[in-house]
């Protein structure tokens, strides 16, 4: 509290501060290494290595079954963008519900205990033990002895050796009891936590993922047909094996994804980051043998991938086992409702997201298998050096559901503006990285010289794009952070359609290139979304208009 009665974790009143000021506060200090920029670099660098791991594995595989040729190349590149935007559907609400629920239940749980402790020592404060009141009487006696009579102070010493012998019964009584309390408290081990939230991810994780198998082995063709796939093109049945084995690691993904999400809430991303390395490090050891060894082609790609996935899922989940009490109590326990009502948001909007994505994709396809191998390598870079600013948006999604639950505004001031000041440093950076390694790189994806020239073309965008692409996905973060579900999928459904209008007028007129041009309107608007919201100080950020 302040002088004025205030809470000092309320942001002050003044109006004459717009709301899209806040985008500029503290600037200067973006690369200072203060407590607000440790606690996001501690969350966002781990989760920023876990979250490219996946496209990371999948480039690796991709410049593998780039030496098989153009044709498997191009079939990869379908079925990868078709197994990514089932996956997408289902993964991302997920995810992103889960980290911001765990967040928010652990949060106000640690405040219910410390309200508790808080209580219980105010009220033994007021309580006075039996041995205090003892040693009370005690002195009150040794104080009137001086006045007593030679009788009265004979019988008071005999008192004294009385009561001194009853203290020392309760001081060792007092400390026996102390020491057996000691004994009790140390013996039990530590107790877990109960987050029905948890529990509640994993089922849906393995219902979602069960079906998303079902779905892709059952419906190969007609899917790839309508990825521009046509009967009697040569991309159709590399595509469908490639697609079918890789529908098979659909539950381990959710798993393990469901998983990573619980422990984002906890702010724990160093501890997936150790399985998930390992297992992708698995996957990329096994490529080479299984593709070009055993001789198993396209199809050694996928069992490499599938098996890396059960591998992490399996040992993720032998972790939160200790850490989690992932059986509730009752079905009551569970957020089903919570989950569905918000998922159901989010899931509108990832359809939205990823269509864009994939109707470029199958847009490309129609071009034939050089535009399609050139795309999907592109895309493949594009989103790998994207999504390292999603670590970011973890941090940032992690750091406000809990200040968020807490009300402490000015912490949720400080994390978004921090973290949109630092995405838009990496995007810069990434910008100069991406533009130098694909130029002199392109050669390590394709043989083909006609591939590597659309790749070169495809470039600029690719780069470009870098710093729109970062602060577009910790906007992402932001929002989920502040749980605002609802105009993130809203924002999102308006931006995807004006952007599918772009990428078929663009495609027509103006081919290879004029698929990258309606990306990058996409990306733009995807930002764009995000800005409104914050700086207009609308939704959950309506305090920023009587900030100071």
């Amino acid at each position: 509290m302040d002088e004025n009665g205030s809470s000092s974790n309320e942001p002050k009143n003044n109006n004459r501060n717009l709301p899209v000021s806040v985008f500029f506060k503290d600037a200067r200090h973006v690369f200072k290494m203060d407590s607000i920029a440790k606690e996001i670099l501690g969350i966002a660098f781990p989760s920023a290595l876990a979250v490219a791991a996946d496209p990371i594995a999948s480039l690796i595989d991709t410049a593998f079954i780039g030496h098989l040729g153009p044709v498997e190349l191009a079939a990869a590149g379908v079925s990868i963008a078709l197994f990514n935007q089932a996956s997408r559907i289902t993964i991302f609400p997920l995810v992103s519900i889960t980290t911001s629920f765990v967040a928010e239940e652990n949060t106000i749980e640690k405040m219910n205990k410390e309200k508790n402790l808080t209580e219980n020592i105010k009220a033994k404060s007021k309580e006075v033990r039996p041995e205090d009141q003892l040693i009370q009487d005690i002195e009150k006696g040794a104080s009137k002895e001086h006045n007593e009579t030679p009788t009265e102070s004979s019988s008071s010493t005999s008192e004294n050796v009385e009561m001194d012998d009853c203290n020392t019964s309760v001081s060792k009584s007092t400390s026996a009891g102390s020491s057996s309390s000691n004994k009790s408290v140390s013996k039990p081990g530590r107790k877990k936590r109960h987050v029905a939230s948890a529990s509640t991810a994993l089922l849906f994780g393995t219902i979602l993922g069960l079906l998303q198998a079902a779905t892709l082995i059952f419906a190969a063709k007609p899917l790839l047909a309508a990825m521009g796939l046509k009967p009697d093109s040569p991309m159709l049945n590399p595509a469908v094996k490639y697609l079918r084995l890789r529908a098979l690691g659909a539950p381990a993904v959710l798993l393990s994804l469901a998983m990573q999400g619980i422990f984002r809430g906890f702010k724990d991303t160093t501890t997936p980051l150790y399985v998930i390395v390992s297992g992708y490090a698995l996957n990329v050891a096994l490529d080479p043998v299984l593709i070009f060894y055993c001789k198993m082609g396209i199809k050694g790609a996928a069992i490499s991938h599938v098996l890396s996935q059960y591998v992490m899922a399996f040992a993720l989940l032998l972790i939160l086992i200790r850490k989690v009490d992932l059986v509730p109590p009752s079905i009551k326990d569970l957020q089903i409702f919570r989950f569905l009502k918000n998922g159901g948001l989010l899931l509108a909007r990832v359809v939205a997201v990823t269509f864009c994505q994939t109707l470029a994709a199958s847009l490309a396809a129609r071009f034939g298998p050089i535009p399609m191998a050139a795309f999907q390598t592109c895309l493949q870079v594009w989103l790998t050096s994207s999504l390292l600013a999603d670590g970011l948006a973890v941090a940032v999604q992690a750091i406000l559901a809990c200040s968020f639950a807490e009300k402490d505004y000015e912490k949720v001031i400080a994390a978004a503006t921090r973290t949109l000041q630092m995405s838009f440093v990496l995007g810069v950076g990434l910008s100069l990285a991406v533009g130098v390694g694909l130029y002199f790189g392109a050669g390590i994806f394709s043989k083909s010289v006609l591939v590597v020239h659309l790749i070169r073309i495809g470039l600029p965008f690719v780069a470009a794009t870098q710093p729109i692409n970062s602060l577009a996905f910790v906007f992402d973060g932001v929002n989920y952070g502040a749980s605002d579900f609802a105009y993130s999928a809203y924002s999102l459904v308006t931006v995807s359609l004006a952007s599918v209008a772009s990428l078929f007028l663009l495609s027509k007129s103006k081919g290879f290139v004029g698929l990258w041009i309606a990306l990058t309107i996409y990306m733009s608007l995807r930002m764009f979304a995000g800005v409104w919201r914050m700086g207009t100080g609308t939704g959950p950020w309506r305090f920023l208009r009587g900030r100071r």
